[in-house]
């Protein structure tokens, strides 16, 4: 299978290097006629710098090549959202796409997909840092934020990064079986498919307080009166303004309902204490404003598609040490489809 993996000056080194390990991995299990052959392709040959002053030595320039690739795949880089494309490149990346088997980005390798118009009418994700950006800049792509990758038709995008190793799995998987991506996912210790979205990854809530004055005494409103059952009338109270003109400036400048907003404010404070306390989950459910234990887990696998429980797991910082209160405790956290193998 010929794989073409698109990279530039200033690429994230783990876009490149983790589909590659992935492909690698694969190919030590797989028969001679059914390996990846994998190709690096730049603006011209010669040596790429990634962002991380990485050097990436590049056999073919885009120009010098003509080849229908079973996958073709463009790598991402913190600064690519800025970056100005030639028309002769994107041609060339429209003709490629329009004839490989499967083609898609990795991180926000999406900006070049959609420069060139492959994204129109597509769902589509990026990097959660880049998302809001893609979606402002290319209304006619469907952004999906919260998702680790997205497969529409031919076309695959992946969130930030190492969701890149995510994305390869799930194509060696559709092309030679899940047992032996579980296999690659065992030998690279990943998991083969990671529970929840990019939220969780995601930093806290701060949308908007840089914009309006009104957002950021909101939000440090919502802060510190978080245990509070908080209206629209309450909050506009808080900031002296009348409900209709915060609702007109909630909306502008915070992109969310003041419902929602509060909501984040909670689950963040949650996140937090998740993170740095073992404090039980009913707990942090009620210093947080939450119902109940059971309000809070509802809400966490609504908006981070994982429980309370599984976020502290992931993310708490004194990783030996198990949060009292919890169903289950002194388990370990083990490899989602790998544990029973």
């Amino acid at each position: 299978m010929k794989v073409a993996i698109v990279i530039f000056d200033g690429v994230q080194s783990l876009d490149v290097a983790g589909p590659l390990d992935v492909f690698a991995e694969a190919n030590t299990i797989l028969s001679e006629q059914q390996k990846y052959e994998v190709s690096l392709v730049g603006p011209r040959a010669g040596t790429v710098t990634c962002s991380n002053g990485m050097q990436l030595s590049v056999p073919f320039g885009y120009a010098d090549l003509d080849t229908q690739w079973d996958l073709l795949l463009v790598a991402g880089g913190p600064q690519l959202p800025d970056a100005q494309l030639s028309n002769d490149f994107l041609a060339w990346l429209q003709n490629q796409a329009r004839d490989a088997k499967r083609f898609g980005s990795v991180c926000n390798g999406a900006f070049v997909l959609a420069h060139a118009g492959l994204l129109d009418g597509k769902e589509v994700t990026t990097h959660w840092a880049d998302a809001g950006r893609l979606a402002l800049e290319f209304p006619q792509a469907c952004v999906q934020p919260d998702k680790i990758f997205v497969r529409d038709g031919r076309l695959f995008t992946s969130a930030g990064v190492t969701a890149g190793i995510d994305l390869c799995l799930s194509l060696v998987a559709e092309d030679w079986g899940h047992e032996l991506a579980v296999r690659i996912a065992k030998r690279l210790v990943v998991y083969i498919q990671r529970e929840g979205g990019q939220s969780q990854y995601s930093p806290y809530v701060g949308a908007g307080r840089d914009e309006d004055p009104i957002i950021g005494k909101v939000h440090r409103y919502v802060t510190e009166h978080i245990t509070d059952a908080l209206s629209i009338e309450q909050l506009a109270g808080a900031v002296a303004v009348s409900r209709r003109t915060f609702s007109r400036v909630f909306a502008k400048y915070a992109k969310v309902t003041p419902s929602v907003f509060v909501e984040q404010v909670r689950v963040d404070t949650a996140r937090k204490l998740l993170e740095d306390t073992d404090a039980p989950l009913k707990t942090v459910a009620f210093k947080c404003g939450f119902r109940s234990a059971t309000h809070m887990r509802t809400t966490f696998s609504r908006r981070l598609e994982v429980t309370p429980k599984q976020y502290r797991q992931r993310f708490r910082g004194d990783a030996g040490k198990q949060p009292r209160g919890d169903d289950g405790a002194g388990k370990q956290i083990s490899l989602q489809g790998l544990s029973h193998l």
